[in-house]
């Protein structure tokens, strides 16, 4: 039976229990919009077509790497309601 959350259905999640995501390793994530709601961005002709609010996901994603020393960021896109991207961890070390 599906599990309830705010008596809403929702998907289990796909995370490994007792796996420490903070570990060296290349990890692939979507982060979705509140609601699904579109407000990164369109598609025309094939092309995103970036919002004010897609731009500063997308300069947020790329200053990853100013905060912590120890991320690589690999391929990365915004799409209107969420957005993918490839980030390895390479150590533990963080910078605050």
């Amino acid at each position: 039976m599906d599990e309830l959350f705010k008596n809403k259905y929702r998907i289990k999640s796909t995370r490994l229990k007792n796996y420490d995501y903070s570990s060296n390793g290349t990890y692939y994530v979507t982060i979705c919009t509140k609601n699904r709601e579109c407000c990164l961005g369109a598609v025309n002709d094939r092309k995103i077509k970036l919002s004010t609010m897609g731009k500063i996901v997308e300069q947020c994603w790329h200053e990853t790497i100013k905060h912590f020393n120890n991320v690589i960021l690999d391929e990365f896109i915004v799409m209107p309601n969420h957005v993918h991207g490839i980030i390895i961890i390479r150590s533990n070390r963080w910078i605050f």
